[in-house]
């Protein structure tokens, strides 16, 4: 394969016809079809280590969210910037509480409109390098001060990273990976938040903030040495920097895997992508066909916040209201998370046995009917000070965090990363997670009133409130939401460019060659 120097917006020319690329591009995605995932484990092995080393960054996020959104339940805390309400009993108004939380959900928002432009200019490695030197100094702001800014980035970078550096069968666990990155954030966070219970005055919640150094000391020496995702060098022209980062993610020597072919079907899947939408801007995202795709990302993004995740988000304090006495709650909140980490185990078991449509689908189902459960057991427990209600509503919302993280919750990665098109794959998962911000403003503004003793008072009846959000969702994800299980990008581009119906994909046979026909190429070849 031969290289030559590219213009702006224009690829290496190889010395091959037309027809070839095509023909290698059908190779390839047949050979991405046959790959059972043990092959693709013997194939990419560093491709796999390289996108977990890059996940890892989630765990940080993962630990930040954790604090925000349980801090609010630490007596040091409490009584530093809480009212006194009775007795030796301090809350943090309902309204510091929707502000604290939306403060750092705006600081998200930028960053993440930040990540789109910025992923696509100077690739992942150096992203995810520059937010991680940047949050060392925003994490003296937090030290000093109960406020929490995050860049953003983190939430998506490693998402398109992961699905860029894997083949089709592999995909879907890295992705989901990333999920549970953010669960084991969760669970140091609640460890730690539970082990600081005893310490009396500031240091029990500046410890916590402290911590948060730890992450990018770790990281950054490890993340200098990621490979760029091939996907992106292609897009930047870079045809032989693209094979040679697929001989550093594949092993030495691996038989039946002719990487020129890998690289064709990229070129094949670009190039046909410019001819339909030459744009990478946020505004391309909502243009022609790709407003549909962007629009069944952001709504899928968006089903996490309907379907309770904002009452899991603030476990420990929803238990406190519930009744469970500072330790217990914490105590409860460390087993909800270590519950939520085996999901997501489960959850790579069911990969091969549904697909995506199905299980996000059902698992959605099931999650109804735990928010109308807990909401229910909500009624007579606020007129009762029998201990057994409180007690069947921690079981019960530790059960949804296990159904959340064994069904749709990482789904959310995985399908939201295969329904774009590569040119905007970056922009339009930066969109959704912005479309899920949005949504997590607004949950963050109601959820505390909904809970706080001082303000709504609903208690376990806010399960009500989310159950109308999960029907909503599955509403959604019934009519928009397609199949994506094995599907290689240019077949998605495909489906999509000629109209097959959501709940049609699965079944819908896709010819590379006859359906590219080779005309849009001939102006690039």
């Amino acid at each position: 394969m031969t290289a030559s120097k590219p213009t702006e917006h224009e690829l290496e020319k190889p010395k091959v016809t037309q027809n070839e690329w095509l023909a290698d591009a059908q190779d390839a995605t047949a050979q991405e079809h046959s790959m059972k995932l043990r092959d693709a484990l013997k194939l990419y092995p560093k491709a796999a280590l390289w996108s977990l080393a890059m996940s890892s960054t989630i765990i940080m996020e993962g630990y930040d969210t954790m604090l925000l959104g349980n801090l609010y339940a630490q007596p040091a805390f409490q009584r530093r910037y809480g009212s006194h309400v009775k007795g030796d009993t301090y809350q943090i108004t309902a309204s510091w509480q929707a502000g604290l939380s939306n403060g750092s959900s705006c600081g998200q928002i930028l960053g993440l409109l930040l990540a789109g432009y910025v992923n696509e200019r100077f690739g992942y490695r150096k992203t995810m390098l520059g937010g991680l030197v940047s949050i060392v100094g925003l994490i003296l702001i937090t030290f000093f001060a109960p406020n929490m800014n995050s860049l953003g980035m983190f939430q998506t970078t490693p998402i398109a990273y992961a699905a860029e550096i894997s083949p089709v069968c592999l995909r879907p666990y890295l992705t989901n990976y990333v999920n549970s990155c953010w669960v084991i954030g969760k669970i140091i966070g609640a460890g730690i938040l539970r082990g600081t219970l005893q310490i009396d005055g500031q240091w029990a919640y500046r410890v916590p903030f402290a911590i948060q150094w730890f992450w990018p000391v770790l990281l950054i020496p490890v993340l200098c040495f990621v490979p760029e995702s091939p996907w992106w060098l292609v897009r930047q022209g870079r045809l032989e920097d693209a094979k040679k980062v697929l001989q550093r993610l594949t092993s030495a020597g691996a038989s039946g895997l002719d990487l020129d072919k890998s690289v064709a079907l990229m070129v094949v899947t670009t190039e046909h992508e410019r001819t339909v939408n030459a744009e990478t801007t946020y505004l391309a995202c909502f243009k022609g066909g790709d407003l549909k795709r962007t629009l069944i990302a952001m709504g899928i993004y968006c089903a996490q916040t309907l379907s309770g995740n904002p009452l899991r988000s603030f476990s420990t304090y929803f238990l406190q209201q519930a009744g469970f006495p500072n330790d217990q709650a914490f105590t409860m909140t460390i087993i909800n998370h270590s519950l939520a980490l085996v999901g997501g185990i489960v959850s790579w078991a069911l990969l091969p046995l549904f697909g995506r449509r199905d299980m996000y689908l059902w698992s959605l189902v099931i999650m109804l009917v735990v928010m109308v459960l807990i909401g229910g057991l909500g009624v007579p427990q606020a007129h009762s000070s029998n201990t057994a209600y409180s007690w069947a509503i921690g079981i019960i919302l530790i059960i949804s965090s296990f159904i959340y993280n064994a069904g749709f919750g990482p789904l959310t990665n995985t399908i939201c990363c295969e329904i774009p098109s590569t040119l905007l794959r970056s922009k339009s998962i930066v969109l959704a997670r912005w479309s899920y911000m949005v949504t997590v403003i607004v949950a963050n503004a109601i959820t505390p009133y909904q809970l706080n003793p001082t303000a709504w008072n609903w208690g376990a009846k806010t399960g009500f409130f989310w159950a109308g959000g999960c029907l909503i969702s599955l509403v959604f994800v019934y009519f928009y939401v397609p199949e994506t299980k094995g599907r290689t990008t240019a077949e998605m581009d495909i489906l999509f460019e000629q109209n097959v119906s959501p709940r049609h994909f699965a079944k819908t046979q896709v010819d590379l060659v006859e359906a590219i026909g080779g005309d849009d190429m001939e102006k690039k070849i």
